[in-house]
């Protein structure tokens, strides 16, 4: 029985996660445009299908948005974020959003940062 159970859980297929970036830098923009957009692009690098559980950020500010259906071996995905800094202070800001997964590293802390400058 046990020899069955070791073999079962090594014939499972696992999806793995790359990022081609787990940072993105906004750079410096005006507070009278407030909402900044950017992408980032995962593969699955794994032999099993990858799917995205959540992607939640660190504040209310920030939303992410990501691909629902599984994604194959070799296939690629990705999460749209939408930082808007309207009514927040100016100056330097860093957001996280934590990606939940099916694969063989379940989590992964994705980065926005920039600096909003006060509008003139």
């Amino acid at each position: 029985m046990l020899m069955l159970c070791v073999v079962f859980a090594a014939a499972q297929k696992k999806a793995e996660i790359k990022f081609d970036k787990v940072v993105h830098n906004f750079g410096t923009f005006s507070e009278s445009s407030p909402v900044q957009n950017c992408v980032f692009t995962f593969t699955n690098t794994g032999d099993g299908p990858l799917i995205i559980n959540q992607a939640v950020a660190s504040c209310g500010c920030t939303v992410p948005s990501y691909t629902k259906e599984p994604i194959m071996p070799g296939k690629s995905g990705q999460i749209r974020v939408k930082y808007n800094g309207a009514g927040k202070f100016p100056g330097h800001f860093k957001k996280s959003i934590t990606v939940r997964t099916n694969a063989e590293t379940e989590m992964v802390r994705l980065y926005v940062e920039g600096v909003m400058e006060e509008k003139k």
